[in-house]
Order: structure tokens, then C-alpha cells, then sequence
């Protein structure tokens, strides 16, 4: 399991190593001097050393095995053998990686912007992706009945596993190394984030989440005109922010309005984003 994974991330983080050991079971060791670790080529041995080397301790071991364990196949002797505490650090190094990229990638934008940009970067699809990206579905511990009822493809597993993952990584070889990986694997995402358009009531949540706010609260608050062409007036608060009001032709379309006009009132978007 180890050995898998540690090829996975060895790749993924575009490692590189000169010179380096690998040992066999039986202590025999084979050295490879002045040759780039390629992906074609690594063995499982030599991405268990390498590994090693990268987090400084072979203890890696245990904390990928709790990494990778859903809590459906937790021991019942073991209450802490899953992967729910590891994924909760993760999630701490994850949204701090991020938002050192985020900032060093746009230091000119707001931070509307930023949080917009972090939180499609660090929600749970996002990971998940990642996750994909990187065969770690195939490596999750799972009980027979969630592993038969496609645990390994599941959305929120593999975003809890990814996470925890990089608390693994984060407990053995500190920030830098976690830093490193989320760097390599978050990157494309990062890069195709401009594309990326986002209606006003999505992005009013995103802001508020990245501001450790409660989720935005919409009302209507009047519906006038005939039955076929009805128009209605809605209002979004955000906990200790002055509201704000929007119309339009549906429900939805005076919430994204009211939305729109709240980004807007308190500088959070520029006229330019709408228009």
C-alpha cells in the first residue's frame, strides 16, 4: 500500500534524486548514482526510500495505512484507525498551501477575489479531482459493503482521503513537504481558475465562507405584477453586513440580483464583473 502510494506522490511532486539507496528486505543494498527518478522506472522499493527521505521518518507507514482507511473499515479495537483526524489536520495544510498559492499567483487581486479563488480550490469536488487525478481510489480501505456500493468513487471519501493524506505528510515531514505536493498537484487547477466564471450567489457564498461567515440568508420580501409576468424583490443578508435587495423575473433571478448587489455595495466585485 505504502509502496504504491509512495510512487503516486514521488511522481506527482516531480521529484528528482541523484543518488539514493535502494534496499531490499533482506538488507541487501543497490546504488544508483546521477540518475532522475522517471516515472517508467521507479521501482517500489526505491519510492518506499525515497519517500522516506522526503518526510524523514519510515513511520509514514502507519499514518498512510489511517490515511487511507475509510471509517466503514475501522477496527473496532482501534476507534482511531480511520482517516476522519488526519483529514481534519489536512484540511488545515491544504487551506494554507492554498492560500499562499492563491496570493502569490494574483497580488493584485481583492480579497473577494482570493476567497473566490481559494474556495473552488479547496472544496471537496476540487479534491476529490485531485484525488482522481492521482489513482488514489484504488488504495482506500474500505468496508466490503461501501467498497460494493462504489466507496472508491465517491466524491466526499476521496476528498476526506486526499486531505488526510496530506496531514500523513504534514505530521512526517513538516509544512514544506505537504507545501510541495499540493504545489504540483493543484497547479493546473490553479492555472485554469481566470476561465472559470461564477454566477453572484455562488461567489457571495465563497466570500463568506473565506471570511468564516455564516452561509448567506435570501428572503422574498415582495412579488408584484400579473401571473404571467411576475416580478419578484428578494434580500440576501450576510451575518454583520448590511443587506441588500435585488428583482427579477423568478425567484432565483432577484436572489442572484440581491446577490449581485451585495458583492457590489460592499466592494467585494467591481462593476466590471457583471457588466
Amino acid at each position: 500500500l505504502v509502496f504504491t502510494l509512495g510512487v503516486v506522490l514521488m511522481r506527482s511532486a516531480g521529484c528528482v534524486i541523484n543518488d539514493y539507496a535502494d534496499r531490499d528486505f533482506d538488507g541487501h543494498v543497490e546504488r544508483t548514482r546521477n540518475r532522475p527518478l522517471a516515472a517508467g522506472r521507479v521501482t517500489p522499493r526505491a519510492a518506499l526510500v525515497l519517500f522516506a527521505v522526503l518526510v524523514a521518518s519510515a513511520g509514514i507507514l502507519v499514518l498512510f495505512t489511517n490515511a487511507l482507511t475509510h471509517s466503514s473499515a475501522r477496527a473496532a479495537a482501534q476507534p482511531r484507525s480511520d482517516n476522519e483526524r488526519l483529514e481534519f489536520l489536512g484540511d488545515r495544510v491544504l487551506g494554507l498551501a492554498i492560500a499562499e498559492m492563491v496570493c502569490a499567483a494574483y497580488p493584485e487581486a481583492s480579497e473577494g477575489e482570493l476567497a473566490r479563488r481559494f474556495n473552488r480550490l479547496v472544496r471537496g469536488g476540487t479534491c476529490a479531482l485531485v484525488a482522481g487525478n492521482i489513482g488514489l481510489g484504488a488504495q482506500l480501505v474500505l468496508s466490503d459493503s461501501e467498497a460494493v456500493h462504489g466507496g472508491r468513487g465517491k466524491e466526499t471519501i476521496l476528498a476526506d482521503a486526499m486531505e488526510a493524506i496530506l496531514g500523513a505528510v504534514f505530521l512526517e515531514g513538516g509544512f514544506e513537504a505537504a507545501r510541495k505536493i499540493v504545489a504540483k498537484l493543484w497547479a493546473p487547477l490553479l492555472e485554469a481558475l481566470p476561465h472559470v466564471a461564477v454566477d453572484p450567489k455562488s461567489a457571495l457564498q465563497e466570500w463568506a465562507q473565506g471570511k468564516g461567515l455564516p452561509l448567506p440568508e435570501y428572503k422574498e420580501k415582495a412579488r408584484k405584477g400579473p401571473d404571467h409576468a411576475p416580478k419578484f424583490m428578494a434580500q440576501v443578508k450576510v451575518a454583520g453586513f448590511e443587506p441588500a435587495m435585488g428583482e427579477g423575473a423568478s425567484k432565483r433571478a432577484a436572489e442572484q440580483a440581491a446577490a449581485t448587489a451585495f458583492l457590489t455595495h460592499h466592494k467585494v466585485w467591481t462593476r466590471e464583473h457583471h457588466e
